[in-house]
C-alpha cells in the first residue's frame, strides 16, 4: 500500500491561493461578500498556518473570522458605501429644471433652446408663452423624445 506524502508544510499556498480566488471572484461581484472570506482565508488559516497550528484549527480559524467579518464590517462597509452615493440623475433625468437660452423664435408653439449644458433642442412652449422671444430664459419641464417643452423662467428681481 502506497503512503501519501505529508502536504501540510505546503498548506500555506492553498490558504493564499483561496484568498487570491476570493479576491477575483469579489472584483466580478462587488459585494463585499468574497472580500471577507478572502480576509478570513488570510488572517485566519494563513495566520495560523504561519504560527504553527494544526490544519483543522486553520480551518476553524478562518471560518470563525470570515464570520466575524461577514456579519459585522460588512454590513457598516456597505451602510458607508450606500450613503455616500447621492442619486444624480443623468440623460434625459438630469434635463428636469435645467435652464436655456431661446435661440429660434417660437411659431404655432414649437422653437428652439440651447440648453445651459450646451445642447440645441427642439422646444414646445407650455404655458401662455408671454415675453418668450429669442434670447429669453427658459427652463425645461418635460421632455417628449427629442423635444423639450419649456416655460419662462420667473424673473428672480426684486429690485
Amino acid at each position: 500500500m502506497a503512503v501519501l506524502p505529508d502536504l501540510t508544510p505546503f498548506l500555506w499556498i492553498a490558504w493564499l491561493s483561496l484568498a487570491v480566488l476570493f479576491l477575483v471572484v469579489e472584483l466580478l461581484t462587488l459585494e463585499l461578500t468574497f472580500l471577507m472570506l478572502g480576509a478570513g482565508s488570510l488572517i485566519g488559516g494563513l495566520g495560523v498556518n504561519l504560527l504553527g497550528g494544526a490544519w483543522w484549527f486553520q480551518v476553524l480559524a478562518a471560518a470563525a473570522t470570515s464570520a466575524l467579518l461577514l456579519f459585522t464590517i460588512r454590513p457598516l462597509l456597505l451602510r458607508a458605501l450606500h450613503r455616500s452615493s447621492a442619486l444624480i440623475p443623468t440623460n434625459v433625468d438630469a434635463l428636469y429644471g435645467i435652464g436655456a437660452r431661446v435661440v429660434a423664435p417660437f411659431v404655432d408653439g414649437a422653437g428652439s433652446v440651447k440648453l445651459d449644458n450646451g445642447e440645441t433642442w427642439t422646444a414646445r412652449l407650455s404655458g401662455d408663452g408671454v415675453g418668450v422671444d429669442v434670447g429669453s430664459r427658459v427652463v425645461v419641464q418635460a421632455v417628449h423624445g427629442a423635444t423639450v417643452e419649456v416655460v419662462a423662467e420667473r424673473s428672480t428681481d426684486h429690485g
